[in-house]
């Protein structure tokens, strides 16, 4: 009877573990979470294996002009006789890696130059604070424009321009949470004992602002994606030949009969944008305590 009773307990007991060891919150586990995750896993993968996933080189002619999709060229040719789905492909290569970059960069200057401002206040505040409203005095697109425009159409400026642009907005956040918690006691104790600076912002602040930070960068990702699409589709960002999406969009759509041009990039470009936007949601309810707890008792329900 005793081994009857103890089989159960412990494979309770295996099951409890096995949950708390590849514990997933709530937030991560929802349908919209898993699709975003998905679709972002999966133009990742293509952005990695994008030359052995191209049915042909990306800029490769032919006389083929114009074909709408077939068994020969799923998503069709371009002007140039290229095929699109190649083209896609290898858009991704810039797509998405750039923007991926411009948030981790934009985001580290922006919540240093903040937590800075907000910790040392004063002077560095007043110098840090007065450049972040210049920058933002103007609308970013236009200044993003402006910059490109100096220095010449290419991916490499576009990115450069946006970076510029895209650094405020993390300051202000960041400067906001610092002020809120320089002051509380952990925050005075580890000074009273000695801390620098620098290790009191790393130690004691930074894991207590980082939160928030971590929800606007997920959310940015899609308007950063956005952004350098837009630039290109003015044609201020890739040079042709050079495949990205927004440049693909701009093409096709000087084409309007022939659909499938502008179709296919600009759809590439939705599907990343709102699977990023629904992985950002999932992060904001996953940092977010009280959102935890709302989502903890709707799942009770």
């Amino acid at each position: 009877m005793s081994t009857l009773t103890k089989g159960p307990t412990v494979s309770k007991q295996h099951r409890r573990r096995l949950t708390q060891f590849l514990h997933i919150p709530k937030a991560w586990r929802g349908p919209l979470a898993i699709t975003g995750s998905v679709v972002i896993v999966l133009w990742i993968l293509v952005a990695i294996f994008a030359p052995l996933i191209e049915p042909t080189n990306p800029l490769t002619q032919s006389s083929d002009t114009l074909r709408p999709p077939s068994s020969a060229h799923w998503f069709g040719t371009d002007e140039l006789g290229r095929d699109i789905l190649s083209r896609v492909v290898a858009g991704a290569r810039v797509s998405i890696p750039w923007p991926i970059a411009l948030v981790a960069v934009s985001m580290t200057v922006g919540t240093i130059l903040g937590m800075i401002a907000g910790y040392f206040g004063k002077a560095v505040d007043e110098i840090i604070m007065r450049l972040t409203d210049l920058v933002l005095a103007f609308p970013s697109v236009i200044l993003a424009m402006i910059i490109v425009a100096a220095t010449g159409p290419g991916i490499r400026h576009a990115v450069i321009a946006i970076l510029l642009v895209s650094w405020p907005q993390y300051t202000r956040i960041a400067r906001s949470l610092v002020l809120g918690t320089r002051n509380r006691e952990f925050v005075i104790a580890g000074r009273l004992m000695g801390f620098s600076w620098h290790r009191s912002l790393r130690k004691d602040i930074l894991p207590n602002v980082i939160s928030p930070i971590l929800v606007l960068a997920t959310l940015d990702f899609g308007n950063q994606i956005l952004a350098l699409a837009g630039l290109s589709f003015l044609g201020l960002g890739a040079i042709p030949p050079e495949a990205e999406w927004g440049s693909m969009t701009s093409d096709g759509v000087q084409y309007i009969s022939s659909w499938w041009m502008a179709t296919f990039p600009a759809l590439a470009i939705f599907t990343v944008v709102v699977a990023f936007n629904l992985i950002g949601d999932a992060v904001r309810d996953a940092l977010d305590p009280r959102m935890q707890e709302t989502i903890s008792e709707s799942g009770a329900l």
